[in-house]
């Protein structure tokens, strides 16, 4: 079986410049390359399907790619833990180059007239996965003493002392009654 991911280009490398466009969905990690990440951090299932919708455009030297990628991902609110989800919604631009031409670490490599767009989907969903997602703008979190969700009310905790100021409660004045 043939990956989605893997392109010929042997055509648009031969008929330069040219365009040809590029549209599927597969899994996001079919061959689980990529352990989970931690429960605390924004992932994306390994069957998640991810959408592409590329144009590939040929030039001296190499390849363009542009156009979208599209995938969902969970994690955990990080202000009431509770779980998030959302749909990334990618805008791509990259290059791939010929191996005989200049390596550099900014293009994607040509390999026997064979493109793997799936480095080029995987670098762009990883960079823009949410570091930190709320479940919503204004999420109020857990209590800090109580641990209640405060997104479902207020809870009886007195309100934290100031550090600061926590000496000047410590002292207390006797009333003298001078008669």
């Amino acid at each position: 079986m043939t990956s989605p991911f893997r392109v010929p280009v042997a055509v648009l490398l031969r008929d330069m410049p040219s365009t040809m466009p590029v549209v599927f969905s597969a899994p996001f990690d079919a061959e689980h390359e990529f352990p989970p990440r931690g429960p605390a951090e924004s992932d994306v299932d390994p069957e998640a399907p991810v959408a592409v919708n590329v144009t590939l455009q040929s030039h001296p030297g190499g390849i363009t790619v542009r156009g979208q990628i599209e995938v969902a991902w969970h994690g955990i609110c990080r202000r009431c833990s509770v779980p998030v989800t959302g749909d990334l919604h990618l805008e791509v631009h990259e290059r791939y180059r010929d191996q005989e031409g200049l390596a550099d670490e900014e293009t994607y490599p040509i390999e026997q007239d064979f493109i793997d767009l799936s480095p080029l989907v995987h670098d762009a969903v990883f960079l823009e996965l949410p570091l930190a997602p709320l479940c919503r703008p204004e999420c109020k979190g857990l209590c800090a003493q109580c641990g209640a969700d405060l997104n479902e009310g207020e809870c009886d905790c007195p309100p934290p002392l100031d550090p600061r100021w926590a000496t000047l409660d410590a002292l207390r004045f006797e009333d003298s009654d001078e008669s």
